[in-house]
């Protein structure tokens, strides 16, 4: 479930509809969290649907470190990319606004941390020299990822907090004891999901 001082709002013809805050959000609010709206599909099932069905769920869900995809059940799909986000997933199935996010602002994912089947054409952005977000970018960029997580969390237990109780009570657990300084913060890198080698051995003669 997205926040909810958020709404679904037209961004632009070029980028399309996006999710903007309706009030402020501070750095350390969760943004997101997996809830029981969320739908899990697994890849098997994704092989067998109808291809409009394929279509539209890899345009508006993400795997998780499983290889699952996750289809989020209210606007929380249509949050955009962005190479400077505003938001970051933790390991604890749950974003975090990793700056303050201002009234009538785009909430954005850098895509790079969503485990992309494929690379993902962006619209360059000023300061950023990437132009692409890859199914390896978890593997690069996960050091920065996990500053900018930490730093929000110090801020964690000083903002309002109205989706925390949405949360799996292993995480909250977890995410209360990171802000509280009493446990050190997972990596992001533990959202990676690494694909399956394939057996390379079967197309060898013996």
């Amino acid at each position: 479930m997205i926040h909810p001082n958020t709404e679904l709002r037209f961004i632009s013809p070029e980028i399309g509809f996006g999710v903007v805050a309706t009030k402020l959000i501070p750095k350390g609010t969760i943004t997101w969290v997996f809830d029981s709206l969320d739908q899990i599909i697994s890849s098997q099932t994704l092989a067998r649907l109808d291809p409009l069905q394929k279509v539209f769920l890899e345009k508006y869900s993400y795997r998780d470190h499983n290889g699952d995809y996750v289809l989020c059940g209210d606007h929380a799909r249509f949050v955009n990319h962005s190479f400077r986000s505003s938001c970051i997933s933790t390991a604890y199935n749950c974003e975090l606004a990793v700056r303050d996010i201002q009234p009538g602002e785009d909430l954005t994912d850098d895509y790079g941390y969503l485990n992309l089947t494929e690379p993902f054409d962006c619209v360059p952005e000023p300061g950023s020299p990437r132009t692409q977000a890859l199914p390896d970018d978890l593997l690069h960029y996960h050091a920065q990822w996990d500053r900018q997580l930490r730093d929000a969390f110090r801020s964690f237990n000083r903002v309002e907090q109205p989706l925390l109780r949405l949360l799996a009570p292993e995480h909250q657990q977890e995410v209360l004891a990171v802000a509280a300084g009493e446990k050190t913060m997972e990596s992001i890198l533990s959202c990676y999901y690494r694909e399956p080698e394939k057996d390379l051995g079967k197309n060898l003669s013996s």
